[in-house]
């Protein structure tokens, strides 16, 4: 079973449309989570955050792997064809933006950080969704 799964992870054959739209998002999420860990300080500068001391990188590092532990589980997901992910994936997305807000309006993140979390879950969920919708309607090449 598990060369099996090994074999279908390295090929990702049959994956649906979809699927391949989860996993995308994933391999960002991984890219994200690389920045992040190597380079706390200028990741935070670009997102126009304060200044980080020694301690508050470290736990950006921190935030960066549980990122990419989070990116690998929608890489493997996708690589897989695991469509029950994709469905959850789609119930789970659309809440980022209104979490964020949230987060933004009490303060607690700055802006340009809710900003791009809140854009790039929406974007990738309209994606996966059109595909899904497509694979639905009998069109997966859509």
């Amino acid at each position: 079973m598990t060369r099996q799964m090994l074999q279908h992870l390295m090929s990702a054959e049959g994956q649906s449309r979809s699927a391949h739209t989860v996993e995308v998002f994933g391999w960002i999420m991984l890219a994200e989570a690389l920045l992040v860990m190597l380079a706390p300080h200028q990741v935070a500068a670009l997102l126009q955050l304060p200044a980080l001391g020694e301690q508050a990188a470290n736990y950006f590092r921190l935030m960066g792997l549980l990122l990419g532990g989070l990116g690998m589980l929608y890489v493997v997901s996708g690589r897989l064809n695991a469509l029950g992910f994709v469905f959850a994936s789609m119930l789970d997305r659309p809440l980022v933006p209104f979490i964020m807000a949230t987060l933004w309006y009490l303060e607690i993140v700055p802006a340009p950080l809710a900003l791009v979390f809140a854009v790039s879950d929406t974007v990738s969920v309209l994606w996966t969704l059109a595909a899904w919708r497509a694979e639905e309607a009998g069109n997966p090449a859509a």
